[in-house]
């Protein structure tokens, strides 16, 4: 198990039964740089990994 596995066990435990729109995590994802700045790399590759999920291609 990753170290990451808690946190997202923890959020699917507490808000798993929520519906939000990508509007309102992305500016949860915002909220968190500006509070964060040393993770602005990894959630601008999260967000982007998020949104070519259903890219057909594989580059």
């Amino acid at each position: 198990m990753y170290f990451t596995d808690r946190g997202i066990e923890e959020l699917v435990e507490r808000r798993g039964d929520e519906q939000v729109s990508m509007e309102w995590l992305g500016e949860r994802l915002r909220d968190f740089v500006d509070l964060n700045p040393e993770f602005e790399t990894p959630i601008e590759r999260f967000a982007t990994w998020l949104a070519r999920l259903d890219d057909e291609d594989d580059d």
